[in-house]
């Protein structure tokens, strides 16, 4: 029986030579890291919008609740107040003009806004105020029946 040669693999993948130090490799990696970030860094930049968080206060003053939510980008001929005996449910929006500009960036969008705040007491619909001044929507929502205030007494801290 005759003996078979094996086949002797030849490899064409490129190898670091023994005589390559860590360093060099490492220098080699940082220098393809910064070459990406220069041919990334010519496309341009993709932002989502993000959906705003309205920060809003509510405020028990006994004959009536006060809200004051900030509503910032909104005009006042953009906010929509619908009130029922014991919920308020404010919108709001803003659509940003879109003219044929060069933008280099742009990061302003349209805003919108939408909240319904639940009531712990009934409320008097016809007599709800609100007033927007620098960004903060101020609604004044009158009780049917005030809440009489408490009466305070004075504890002793031991």
């Amino acid at each position: 029986m005759a003996k078979t040669k094996k086949p002797t693999k030849t490899s064409s993948a490129v190898t670091p030579s023994r005589t390559s130090s860590w360093f060099d490799i490492d220098k080699s990696i940082e220098n393809l890291r910064k070459e990406m970030e220069k041919a990334f860094s010519s496309f341009p930049s993709i932002s989502m919008p993000t959906i705003p968080h309205t920060s809003c206060d509510i405020i028990d003053e006994g004959n009536q609740f006060r809200v004051k939510m900030d509503t910032p980008g909104i005009k006042k001929n953009e906010l929509k107040l619908n009130v029922t005996d014991n919920s308020i449910e404010v919108t709001g929006e803003h659509k940003e003009e879109e003219k044929k500009k060069n933008y280099l960036r742009k990061e302003r969008h349209s805003v919108s806004y939408y909240q319904t705040i639940p009531l712990s007491e009934k409320i008097i619909p016809g007599k709800v105020k609100a007033k927007l001044t620098d960004g903060v929507l101020d609604i004044t929502l009158p009780k049917t029946k005030p809440t009489p205030a408490p009466k305070k007494r004075s504890v002793n801290v031991q």
